[in-house]
């Protein structure tokens, strides 16, 4: 069985999620293919997420892709999660992860109130009144002049495939989406190919690609899917598969077997140094954390949902935590675990001060904090503001 020295495994890594110098690239929609999506839920995770990968990155380059080429779509798939994804992988994601995506969403729709035959009636309105157009959720109640739930249809009907959320009116930080059909919206996209018993294969050859070596629970912990559904996809997959140990690491690892040559990886060279918003798809793609996050400081990362909060990595490693304040003046806060050579600590404030100027379109200042409260000790959210209390 092949070994993998742990170092060449983050370095690898790196350079597979465009974080280093040498693998940034213009070409926004090959990174979002790469990276396994962007993570969507805080509106601002994708823009921040593309702004550490991408040369020269600018929010309207997104919103290019998004919302006039269409390049890209923004669904609910994963682990019941928005995700930003290439339009090539939408049907694929949508078709592995629908029965527990729209189980999760009906759900939350009866508890926002509302019968089954209320809704199918008010889905067909919706239907009806956003053929050749999109509406927001207010324009679509005022519309119909009903007192009934519609942001919770709304929702239900994205995660059944009739909807797709499109451009938010009031900017790159609002979730108040434009909605659209998905047949108008992208009508050459067929949500139900290629067939049921193929999609979970596609997804985890999809995800191993995107994020391995990884564990069997690193891909359940993704998907959102089942071990058995997992260990049979990986079986169809087969010879495509293979398994790895990583040096000081008990039990295998999977990789593509196209991404073997990893064991020859050279290293960077220059030390790597990031800066990454919460929800960043490479904090988020793995279960087992270990190999980037020291155990003593996993609290101050992760929530007790498992949300990552954001992060400063050196070398594919997490040194610190770090937050942004729009006080009278905007700060960028950070809080480092351990001591870093001078030239690093230049390197983390000065990335800190370029993505503090890119949220707040001004420069900002850097404060470094000294201690925090522990996220699990926090109330739900806490994670998007870490350092709230510094």
């Amino acid at each position: 069985m092949t070994e993998l020295n742990l170092t060449a495994v983050n370095h690898y890594l790196l350079r597979k999620q465009h974080l280093t110098e040498d693998s940034k690239t213009d070409d926004i929609v090959q990174i979002v293919e790469d990276v396994g999506g962007l993570h969507a839920t805080i509106p601002k995770t994708p823009y921040l997420s593309l702004f550490s990968r991408a040369n020269n990155f600018t929010r309207k380059q997104l919103d290019e892709e998004l919302y006039e080429q269409r390049s890209l779509g923004k669904i609910r798939c994963v682990r019941k999660t928005v995700y930003v994804l290439p339009k090539g992988m939408l049907s694929i994601a949508y078709s592995a992860t629908k029965a527990t995506v729209e189980l999760a969403s009906e759900h939350y729709s009866r508890y926002l109130g509302g019968t089954k035959e209320e809704y199918i009636k008010l889905s067909q309105r919706i239907l009806r009144l956003l053929k050749g157009r999109g509406m927001t959720t207010k324009e679509v109640k005022n519309e119909l002049e009903t007192d009934l739930n519609v942001s919770g249809a709304l929702n239900l009907m994205c995660d059944q495939g009739l909807l797709i959320r499109g451009n938010p009116r009031s900017g790159w930080r609002s979730s108040l989406h434009t909605y659209y059909l998905f047949s108008d919206y992208f009508p050459d996209v067929n949500l139900n190919e290629p067939s049921e018993n193929r999609v979970v294969e596609l997804l985890v050859q999809y995800y191993v690609g995107s994020f391995g070596p990884v564990t069997e629970n690193d891909i359940s912990w993704w998907t959102g899917l089942n071990k058995t559904a997992i260990q049979g996809a990986l079986k169809k997959l087969g010879e495509q598969i293979t398994s790895v140990n990583i040096d000081g690491f008990k039990g295998d690892f999977l990789l593509l077997q196209s991404d073997v040559a990893l064991k020859k990886a050279a290293p960077p060279k220059n030390r790597v140094v990031n800066l990454l918003p919460a929800l960043d798809s490479y904090m988020m793609g793995y279960k087992e954390r270990e190999r980037f996050l020291s155990y003593q400081h996993y609290e101050k990362v992760f929530d007790r949902s498992g949300n990552a909060t954001s992060t400063i990595l050196l070398d594919g490693k997490v040194v610190g935590i770090w937050d942004f304040t729009a006080d009278k003046e905007p700060f960028v806060k950070i809080l480092l675990f351990e001591h870093v050579e001078n030239s690093i600590l230049t390197e983390i404030y000065s990335k800190a001060q370029k993505i503090g100027k890119f949220i707040a379109g001004k420069e900002v200042t850097v404060k470094e904090c000294d201690s925090m409260i522990p996220l699990p000790r926090r109330t739900a959210g806490g994670f998007m503001s870490p350092l709230k209390d510094c």
